[in-house]
């Protein structure tokens, strides 16, 4: 009996016994990786010891073969004019920064806030780090203490002080 017993253990042992599935693997080339991931960060643009701008976000992935740096959930923008005074805010949820100029591209959700009042809402926003000036040629939503504007394109000075929209599209309504 117990010698029945042990061979149907046995017998079972071995049925149920099967061979492990291995994974795929996919090859990546070293262009579809980062070469440094970082999580909740902070970048810091400047140009000789003047500060520029500062970045936070969520996820940064940096590809140093495409000189390309992905910024993913949530970023934060702080803006400085010459005199490295606060001059704007830019949120967004997503973007992207071009390590050989240091350009920044935002996506989704984009918000920028001025010192001064005005904000700046659409889905896609270049900044330059050159010329400190943003642009778009998608649809924007402008408000500032004196006007409401809607349009298609703009490009401005990084403190929404001297924008211009290319396509109005809304009424303009001033506080005057």
């Amino acid at each position: 009996m117990k010698r029945l017993l042990g061979l149907m253990v046995c017998g079972l042992l071995l049925l149920s016994c099967e061979e492990k599935v291995k994974p795929t693997v996919v090859p990546l080339s070293s262009t579809e990786l980062p070469s440094q991931e970082s999580w909740n960060s902070t970048v810091v643009f400047s140009d000789s010891a003047h500060l520029k701008a500062t970045l936070w976000s969520g996820y940064i992935a940096v590809f140093s073969a495409r000189q390309l740096t992905e910024l993913h959930d949530s970023v934060r923008v702080d803006f400085y004019d010459d005199q490295q005074r606060h001059s704007s805010l830019l949120t967004a949820r997503r973007g992207v920064v071009h390590d050989a100029t240091r350009d920044l591209e935002a996506y989704e959700n984009v918000l920028v806030v001025s010192d001064s009042g005005t904000t700046l809402r659409t889905e896609r926003l270049f900044w330059n780090n050159a010329t400190r000036r943003i642009h778009t040629d998608a649809f924007v939503d402008i408000r500032s203490p004196q006007e409401h504007i809607m349009g298609h394109g703009m490009e401005s000075d990084q403190g929404l002080k001297h924008y211009k929209i290319f396509r109005v599209t809304g009424q303009a309504v001033t506080n005057e």
